[in-house]
């Protein structure tokens, strides 16, 4: 496929760059480094995928919406998947940029990524996507919006929240569950680079991306969604409501600075133009070490540590290395309770902490 060099895939080919003038004038004169050692997979792993596609009973749920059935890649326990004989080339890689986990989220509402959840009467909007119409998807016609070849029809309302803020100049994802009171429908409508049209309820949009939360469809190969690696975003977010509850009971998203020309489903898209093997690829799905000890850990912290251990966390985007996402506001838009002094202790986990698991092979 055509290798699309957008604003997210010049990250990380900067960050590859001056990594590069950084070896070569630290190491001028001397041996090249030893690779790292290739960890062995456990003999008695397993990656046997279970779950139904058509199971929801112990879905994460979001306003009574499965968040994809029970065999989907988010949703699986991944404890004793094997190890990628690759894993500690891959975590030397991104410890290259910064090397303790990170909650990109906190008390601060600007600081992580909102969303929104609507009824199904919720009027449709028009959203004109200025960069990516051909990997969009865009909807239906109704309420007065029609769909063009450029443009789609989605249910923002009004106080849609954008990640960031309104005057954010980041990413500004805006992010939208459509559900109706039988849970029949739930719909998930994301898009990257959303502005509110300053006359009216239109937006305009990079991409958009919509996802059927009853079903595992992915989309399609060499597709990017409003995220880098053609994922559905708010699946992957660390929510308050679980927290809350005690139990995370999904991946985890997270960043990293440098990302090889790759991806593994679930995710369908890559945005970087290197061959290094030692870099992840989109989709590259990673957990906490077992052996790693959390009983020091307490409240929100120790909640997401858990489901690190069991679920893990998958490369979605180029960013800050380690930064894991979470939720700036609940279903109804009002900001959670998170403690930044709890959410410091996660600060203190190293990148060595985590290994690489086998979820599937590298698609270029």
């Amino acid at each position: 496929m055509a290798v699309q060099i957008t604003k997210r895939s010049l990250l990380g080919r900067a960050t590859i760059l001056v990594g590069s003038i950084f070896l070569l004038s630290c190491g001028s004169g001397s041996s090249p480094s030893p690779a790292p050692p290739v960890t062995p997979p456990a003999s008695n792993c397993s990656n046997a995928v279970t779950g139904s596609p058509t199971d929801y009973s112990t879905s994460p749920t979001i306003s009574g919406c499965p968040v994809f059935p029970t065999d989907n890649p988010w949703n699986a326990d991944v404890s004793n998947y094997c190890v990628d004989p690759n894993s500690d080339a891959y975590i030397a890689s991104i410890d290259q940029d910064k090397q303790y986990l990170h909650a990109d989220f906190g008390s601060d509402v600007d600081y992580g990524i909102p969303y929104i959840v609507v009824p199904s009467t919720q009027p449709l909007v028009s959203v004109l996507f200025n960069q990516y119409p051909s990997e969009s998807d865009f909807g239906s016609s109704g309420s007065g919006c029609t769909t063009t070849s450029t443009s789609g029809c989605y249910p923002f309302p009004p106080n849609a929240p954008v990640e960031g803020g309104s005057n954010s100049t980041g990413d500004r994802h805006v992010l939208t569950l459509e559900a109706d009171p039988a849970h029949t429908n739930c719909t998930l409508y994301e898009v990257w680079e959303g502005v509110k049209d300053a006359n009216d309820n239109n937006w305009t949009a990079a991409n958009g991306a919509i996802f059927n939360l009853y079903s595992d469809k992915l989309r399609q190969d060499g597709w990017t969604s409003a995220d880098a690696a053609g994922l559905p975003i708010l699946a992957g977010l660390v929510r308050y409501d679980e927290v809350a509850a005690g139990a995370i009971k999904h991946a985890l998203r997270f960043t990293v600075a440098s990302s090889q020309a790759g991806y593994i489903h679930p995710a369908t898209h890559y945005a970087s133009s290197s061959s290094d093997p030692s870099l992840p690829p989109m989709g590259l799905r990673l957990r906490l070490k077992a052996s790693y000890d959390i009983s020091s850990y307490t409240g929100q912290s120790l909640v997401i540590l858990t489901a690190l251990k069991k679920y893990g966390m998958i490369v979605a985007d180029n960013g800050s290395s380690w930064y894991i996402s979470g939720g700036t506001s609940g279903p109804s838009g009002t900001a959670p309770s998170w403690n930044d002094d709890d959410l410091d202790q996660l600060k203190q986990v190293p990148g060595t902490a985590f290994e690489v698991v086998v979820t599937g092979t590298i698609q270029h």
